[in-house]
């Protein structure tokens, strides 16, 4: 990777980066303990859109009246917490970043923010599951999406030659503007956009974009997004049919109207990429029949579909930090 591709100020220093895990540590243990301070006070009125106590939840476990109101489907995200700890883990043990090295390695700000959005994927998600409230599902959409912005965002940030300030602030503008909305316009933003959804088939588009850049590809990627939408069983047929609700493709072109210039790194697909890919799509599959109605719902069973879709979802989300780490300069 260019030695200049970050200005020298924003690379932090072996000490700085040592010292995040202690205080992730501590940021955990603290939100245990604020998460239980809180639930004895009670959780208040639940959604409407939630169960009431006793029945199936919207997840297929049965809705209890403790702390937890799903408890095996909020106690997974635990999860997310250990892989992004992991990371933060792995980073600690990285020399300073330097020449050769990707930025998902040592000190470098967006590896920090990959590990510590991934921790804040475990607390987002329990929110929802725990308390069953709409501030938690809020929590929980919002977790979701300052995660799976970064991907898209780092490619198109090196092929748009983007400084690593331009890349904070467009995040930061996305993550506010996505809360904001999403707590007063609703999951749709009122304009029939799922950020999390959409940013899934740009990062996909992206990283097709990053491994097989040329000026031609740039305006033919696009139409990869309708074959990663396919993955999720929406068809290019659907979309067409309903112009109105899926407005939205056009921004699969998003990805190559950015990315002016062909990356300055390459990255190894096999084995992490791939398996990451699988995690998320096997997890999203298991997600599938964890649902009040489908026969392999067992609402007082300790295996929840819900809570399987968290752990291989926690899995899938270090095996793309693995293979983020494979970055070389070309």
């Amino acid at each position: 990777m260019n030695q200049h591709r970050y200005r020298p100020d924003w690379l932090l220093s072996d000490t700085a980066s040592k010292q995040w895990l202690p205080w992730a540590l501590a940021g955990v243990l603290a939100y245990f303990v604020i998460y239980v301070f809180l639930g004895l006070q009670g959780w208040g009125d639940p959604a409407s859109y939630e169960q009431a106590i006793g029945e199936a939840s919207r997840w297929c476990e049965r809705v209890s009246g403790g702390l937890l109101r799903e408890p095996v489907n909020a106690l997974s995200n635990i999860g997310f917490m250990v892989a992004g700890l992991m990371m933060l883990f792995w980073l600690r043990r990285d020399v300073t970043t330097a020449k050769g090295t990707s930025q998902f390695h040592g000190a470098n700000p967006i590896a920090l923010l990959y590990a510590g959005a991934t921790i804040w994927l475990g607390p987002g998600s329990m929110l929802m599951h725990g308390t069953h409230t709409v501030w938690g599902a809020w929590a929980d959409n919002l977790s979701m999406v300052m995660y799976i912005l970064i991907p898209w965002l780092v490619n198109v940030s090196e092929m748009g030659r983007w400084r690593l300030r331009s890349f904070f602030v467009i995040y930061a503008v996305l993550v506010v503007g996505y809360g904001l909305g999403r707590a007063l316009l609703g999951g749709d933003m009122g304009i029939n956009l799922d950020l999390f959804s959409i940013s899934i088939g740009l990062w996909g588009v992206s990283e097709l974009l990053y491994r097989f850049w040329s000026p031609q590809f740039r305006w033919l990627s696009g139409f990869s997004g309708f074959a990663i939408a396919a993955l999720f069983g929406i068809t290019p047929i659907e979309m067409l049919d309903k112009p109105s609700e899926f407005w939205w493709v056009i921004l699969f072109w998003l990805p190559g109207l950015l990315a002016h210039h062909p990356p300055r790194g390459r990255r190894s697909y096999s084995p992490w990429y791939f398996a990451g890919v699988t995690c998320y799509l096997v997890a999203f599959s298991i997600w599938l029949t964890g649902r009040p109605g489908h026969e392999w719902c067992q609402p007082d069973s300790w295996l929840q579909s819900h809570a399987i879709w968290h752990l291989l979802s926690a899995v899938a989300t270090g095996c793309f930090f693995v293979f983020l780490r494979t970055e070389k300069a070309k």
